[in-house]
């Protein structure tokens, strides 16, 4: 059940990189085109797909709430392909939805910004100035989507197990060096636990989106955990009705087996200011 994952910077080149590793690999490339492909299974358009991939989601009003639940969804996609195994997670912080799992294999490309932006343009054969602004925008952008959704910084080292440099190294010894690592036996060891903990973080994405989409349930105010069928809710809710229409949801999804209720009532009014 081997799984890379791929973290990069926009102008790096390394989607070609990446494409090149599956091919020696032969791993499936889980990118965006492959997101698109797969999506209407899960219920989501090509509109969803552009207003939330690697975007920031809110919480706020139940159009924001949807929209988190779309983004629960994509990540679904994600997970479900992970757990066939061998295969690429090309972007959308799969090295931070999988942090629980040892045996992946998290990669990122980065190079110097003004190198970036000199391949970008020439790639796209577009004017630099252009170039510079869309590559900055994309780095807050996929650097603000990790902040806001895992609380990590995307450019921690500790976040990867290989970073590259692609303005000095060759394509080649980049694509030689990630194979190598991706054979390496200390993946293969910790594959069993591996599946066990895709099944529950599954199993919790499935919870979270069916309570994001609820109308009944107004903040996810709450912890979801998951193992072997049992999900547990820990946290607080508004009121009683709240809570057992959490409860009730959730217990009606496939694959729980049991609901542990550890859920607080607190009563506020919301702040309006004066």
């Amino acid at each position: 059940m081997a799984i890379i994952t791929i973290s990069r910077e926009m102008g790096t080149g390394a989607y070609q990189i990446a494409k090149e590793v599956a091919k020696k690999l032969k791993y499936t490339l889980v990118d965006g085109a492959k997101v698109a492909e797969l999506a209407p299974k899960y219920g989501l358009t090509a509109e969803i797909i552009e207003r939330i991939d690697e975007k920031p989601p809110s919480y706020n009003t139940a159009e924001d709430r949807l929209q988190a639940a779309h983004l629960t969804t994509m990540e679904l996609i994600f997970l479900e392909k992970a757990k066939k195994g061998n295969v690429i997670l090309y972007g959308r912080g799969g090295q931070d939805l999988l942090k629980e799992i040892r045996s992946i294999l998290r990669v990122r490309f980065i190079a110097p910004f003004d190198e970036r932006v000199e391949m970008f343009a020439e790639r796209e054969w577009i004017d630099p100035d252009l170039a510079s602004d869309l590559i900055r925008k994309n780095d807050h952008q996929r650097g603000g989507y990790l902040h806001f959704y895992y609380n990590r910084d995307w450019n921690d080292p500790l976040g990867y197990d290989l970073i590259f440099n692609t303005s000095r190294l060759s394509p080649a010894s980049m694509v030689e060096s990630i194979v190598t690592a991706a054979k390496d036996p200390r993946f293969k060891d910790a594959e069993v636990e591996a599946l066990e903990l895709l099944e529950d973080i599954i199993l919790s994405k499935r919870v979270e989106t069916e309570l994001l989409k609820s109308d009944k349930v107004k903040n996810l105010h709450f912890k979801i955990t998951s193992q072997d069928g049992v999900i547990a809710l820990t946290g607080h809710v508004h009121d009683d009705t709240e809570k057992n229409h959490a409860i009730r949801i959730v217990g009606r999804i496939k694959g729980v087996l049991k609901v542990v209720d550890n859920l607080q009532i607190m009563n506020f009014k919301p702040y309006k200011e004066q």
